[in-house]
């Protein structure tokens, strides 16, 4: 496991940052790619849909985990 590292995104036409593990970042680039959605777009729409009481970087993790566990409830056919 690694630790987590600054990730430098925009969205909305403004800068942030998220502290992500390698293994998160992974598979957030994989899932973007999967969708042919730019990551930022992809940041963005998860930010969208956010809590407040919910950090940028939780609230990824959580979209990966979320992604992760439908894809292996739906196997490919």
């Amino acid at each position: 496991m690694s630790r987590p590292a600054k990730r430098s995104l925009t969205l909305n036409g403004h800068r942030t940052s998220v502290s992500l593990e390698d293994e998160f970042w992974r598979a957030f680039r994989d899932i973007a790619d999967r969708r042919q959605q730019p990551l930022n777009a992809l940041a963005a729409e998860i930010d969208a849909t956010r809590g407040i009481d919910t950090g940028l970087a939780t609230a990824i993790r959580l979209f990966v985990l979320k992604d992760l566990l439908n894809r292996l409830s739906d196997p490919p056919r």
